[in-house]
């Protein structure tokens, strides 16, 4: 699993054991996301889901660059930043970081989602920390909660963060196993924790599967954003297969997700996202941030130039049209 960052500028080594266990989260946080914003206002009783979302509601505080409830209300493209964080891994009990940034578009009009990969490594100037900076990204979580990651990505590349949502470590697992599991192809062939993955061959992974498909780092000869792209190919399958997951999601697993996931959707969001965005899910977009290493005093960076922070912001902005 990842290298479980530290808080602040400086950044310490650690063992090839801690660092995957950062990544445990990576596939089960993005089921229980899907479930919650595509399966749970379709599909579950009202009464349950709406006591989950007064529980995982949490304003993010941040600036607004336009209107989201208009946008949603008018059913027009909308963009929401996912979040992975590791708050409750480990018996931590601190706020954590970031070790997961996505941004996914839904556009009902070409029936498309779009998501991109943002390198939590990335070097970033914080908007309300310059004290820290410069200092990877996903450390804007840590100093500044999810207000400050939200304006870190806005700042950096020119979109608008329409909603957000944060899923932390608990009960994931347990959420990919309850849709069923996904069906995705690797495209690699590899041995990992126990599990085998044949390149080119659809597989249908459980939890625990799909936890170490996502997982898997060093064997990947695009290292991290190798393992990004394995993340895409998870989270494509799910979005597909939750919105078309017909069983009723029961109360006790969603209180396991409520102690799990904030958002800033709100039922009566939620509940428009499932009924009127499931068509995005016919055309799925891919793409992600590209960085060169850097080190400076002794930090190591993923630096991200102007020029490929225009191409995602026109890649993301063009996706809202």
């Amino acid at each position: 699993m990842n290298n479980d960052e530290n808080m602040s500028r400086v950044s310490r080594k650690k063992s090839p054991k801690k660092r995957m266990k950062t990544w445990k989260k990576v596939t089960l946080w993005i089921i229980a996301i899907i479930v919650i914003l595509f399966g749970v206002g379709a599909f579950a009783a009202y009464r349950n889901v709406s006591n989950v979302a007064n529980k995982i509601y949490q304003s993010s505080g941040a600036k607004s660059m336009r209107n989201a409830d208009d946008a949603l209300n008018s059913n027009k493209p909308i963009s929401l930043l996912f979040m992975g964080t590791d708050t409750d891994f480990g018996g931590r009990s601190y706020k954590g970081r970031t070790d997961s940034m996505m941004v996914v578009t839904l556009n009902p009009k070409t029936e498309t989602t779009t998501m991109v990969s943002i390198p939590r490594d990335m070097k970033v100037n914080l908007p309300d920390f310059p004290q820290y900076s410069p200092s990877k990204i996903n450390a804007a979580y840590t100093y500044g909660g999810v207000k400050e990651a939200i304006n870190a990505v806005e700042s950096h590349f020119s979109i608008p963060i329409d909603y957000y949502v944060t899923l932390s470590l608990g009960g994931l697992k347990k959420a990919i196993d309850q849709v069923g599991g996904v069906d995705v192809v690797s495209p690699l062939t590899f041995d990992y924790q126990g599990e085998h993955y044949t390149k080119g061959v659809e597989e249908h992974m459980d939890g625990t599967k799909a936890m170490w498909f996502s997982n898997m780092r060093y064997q990947d000869p695009q290292g991290d954003y190798g393992r990004q792209a394995r993340q895409r190919l998870v989270l494509t399958a799910l979005i597909r297969k939750a919105i078309s997951y017909k069983t009723v999601v029961n109360t006790g697993f969603l209180d396991s997700i409520s102690k799990n996931l904030k958002t800033d959707l709100t039922m009566g969001d939620m509940t428009k996202l499932a009924l009127n965005y499931r068509g995005t899910n016919k055309n799925v977009k891919n793409d992600y941030a590209h960085g060169t290493n850097d080190n400076e005093y002794g930090v190591s960076f993923q630096d991200v130039s102007g020029a490929e922070q225009q191409r995602i912001s026109k890649v993301i902005n063009d996706s809202l049209r």
